[in-house]
Order: C-alpha cells, then sequence, then structure tokens
C-alpha cells in the first residue's frame, strides 16, 4: 500500500484545486461588462472552456484514483473521522462530475454551442430554453457554492491533521514528499 500519492496524482489534485478556484473567480468577470459587451462572451467562452478541462482532468484523476488507490488512513483515525472523510471525498468527486456536466446541459439550454477553445464544437442536441436555463443555472451556482465548502472543509481538515494531529495526512499529497508506492505502478 502506498504511503503518499503518485506525482500525477498530487498534480491533478492541485491543477483541479487551482481550476475550481479560476473557474469560479472568472465568473465574477461578467460583472465588469455590461449586457452585450463582447468581453462577456469571451468569459462565458473560456469558463466552458476551462470547465470541460477540469471535467477531463477529473475523470483521469478517479481513473487514477481506482487503478492505484490511496494511501491509508492513519490508523489512530476514529470510524467517525474515517466516515466522515470517506463522505467529504464522495460529496467533493461527486460535484467535480456534476457541475461541469450541468455546465454543459447549461450552455445547450442557452442556446450556445459547446466548445473547447475553439478546437472543437458540439451543437446543442435541443432547442434553447431560457427558462429552464435560468433554473439549470441556479443548480450550477449551488454546486459551485457547495464545492468551495466542503473543499474549504476539506482543506481545514488537512490542516488540523497537519498542525494538530502531526499525522502526515497532508504530507501525502504535498509536492516533493515521497513514499513507498505501490509496486508495479509508475507515477
Amino acid at each position: 500500500m502506498p504511503t503518499t500519492y503518485s506525482t500525477t496524482q498530487k498534480t491533478l489534485h492541485w491543477l483541479i484545486a487551482l481550476l475550481i478556484v479560476g473557474l469560479y473567480l472568472l465568473t465574477f468577470g461578467e460583472d465588469f461588462y455590461e449586457r452585450g459587451h463582447p468581453m462577456r462572451a469571451t468569459i462565458w467562452w473560456l469558463h466552458i472552456s476551462f470547465g470541460l478541462g477540469l471535467l477531463g482532468l477529473v475523470l483521469a484523476r478517479i481513473v487514477l484514483r481506482l487503478t492505484r488507490g490511496t494511501p491509508a488512513l492513519p490508523p489512530e483515525m476514529t470510524p467517525a473521522e474515517r466516515g466522515a472523510s470517506h463522505l467529504v471525498h464522495f460529496g467533493l468527486y461527486a460535484l467535480m462530475l456534476a457541475i461541469p456536466l450541468v455546465g454543459v446541459v447549461l450552455t445547450w439550454l442557452r442556446g450556445d454551442t459547446l466548445t473547447f477553445f475553439g478546437l472543437f464544437t458540439i451543437p446543442s442536441p435541443f432547442e434553447a430554453d431560457r427558462t429552464l436555463g435560468r433554473s439549470v443555472k441556479e443548480i450550477h451556482e449551488l454546486g459551485a457554492n457547495l464545492i468551495l465548502a466542503l473543499a474549504a472543509l476539506h482543506a481545514a481538515a488537512a490542516l488540523w491533521h497537519h498542525f494538530v494531529r502531526r499525522d502526515g495526512v497532508l504530507a501525502r499529497m504535498l509536492p516533493g514528499r515521497h513514499g513507498r508506492s505501490q509496486p508495479g505502478l509508475a507515477d
């Protein structure tokens, strides 16, 4: 059993964290421009493109987690702490998948094509429905707020483990830390 995450797992973790925060902050960029200003469309285009990139990275991270596994939790953690850890991780992964997928539906309901930095476009498979789109947008925004709250809880727990428990939980995900890895598995 590995004692630390692989370099690839760590890279994906921190890159995904940065993308989530960046995508959240990017949405506030629209507020600086009046409706109809071309920069609003650019911000939306960037949000969609980075959101699709996030979805791809999350899928890669899930595959890697399933094939490589994760380091064991410290033996001194109580069953309640272990359960809370698993529940928070499940919630984070569920939201990391759901938010971009809801965003795809939202894009199509707005009547826009789905694009990834202009490299490809996927037209909407259904007609625009702005009324339904507003409801889906609320779900998308709720998910974004929930993931930030859950990520803050996740970060607080990691810092608590690091500074109070001193059990190495955070160190497993920090860059440059190497522990035993599973035989035959590359980073």
